[in-house]
């Protein structure tokens, strides 16, 4: 793996409270960051695009080649104790936030796992936009881990009916790249429907 060390998944804490989810750093390899930085797809709107509508070329592509691969999927399994391969993958970019996104909720139930890779050189402690591990779909305190959204930071989790995670309003760039393991192919496509019908609305209505 020329851009992901899989190290960071295997010495990252595994926690199964409130939700099983493990945290880890230094997810990209130092020598690759500049140019993962560099190749990050121009996108002008706001919110997750899948692959498919986006610019993908350089390191940034062969970034998500690497987590779109069986490597990361294996060492996964491994960590979580369950078999992921046989689960197809959809894989999003954001690099813009708008005030309404990081409202509180679980993930969809067609979803098996999510891991999340956040891109930004820095990020100050109250600016918003720090997903939080929560008890409840009702609170943002108490948390049971805040993840700050810096380059190489790592957070992926199992789908349960308790995954509750959010963040406080932010507005402005926030650069991360999301991987669902999902549990059918069909489960792939109409995600990437009702996405694309979703920034044609935005498009339209101008939000």
């Amino acid at each position: 793996m020329d851009i992901i060390d899989l190290k960071a998944v295997r010495d990252a804490k595994y926690s199964k409270t409130p939700y099983d989810f493990i945290l880890g750093s230094d997810f990209l390899r130092a020598d690759a960051i500049a140019d993962v930085r560099r190749d990050f797809p121009s996108i002008a709107k706001p919110g997750y695009l899948t692959v498919d509508e986006v610019d993908l070329h350089g390191r940034f592509k062969a970034l998500i080649d690497e987590l779109e691969g069986p490597e990361l999927t294996e060492e996964l399994s491994s960590k979580f104790g369950r078999d992921l391969h046989q689960f197809p993958r959809l894989t999003t970019i954001m690099k813009r936030s708008q005030p309404k996104y990081g409202a509180i909720h679980t993930d969809g139930p067609s979803k098996i796992m999510t891991m999340l890779v956040y891109m930004n050189d820095d990020w100050q402690q109250d600016d918003g936009g720090r997903l939080r591990v929560l008890y409840d779909d009702k609170k943002y305190e108490p948390y049971a881990v805040e993840v700050p959204p810096t380059m190489g930071t790592m957070f992926a989790f199992l789908r349960s009916d308790n995954s509750w995670h959010g963040h406080r309003p932010f507005v402005g760039e926030r650069r991360v790249v999301q991987v669902a393991w999902v549990k059918s192919q069909a489960d792939v496509e109409r995600k990437k429907k009702h996405n694309k019908v979703a920034q044609f609305l935005k498009g339209i209505f101008k939000r």
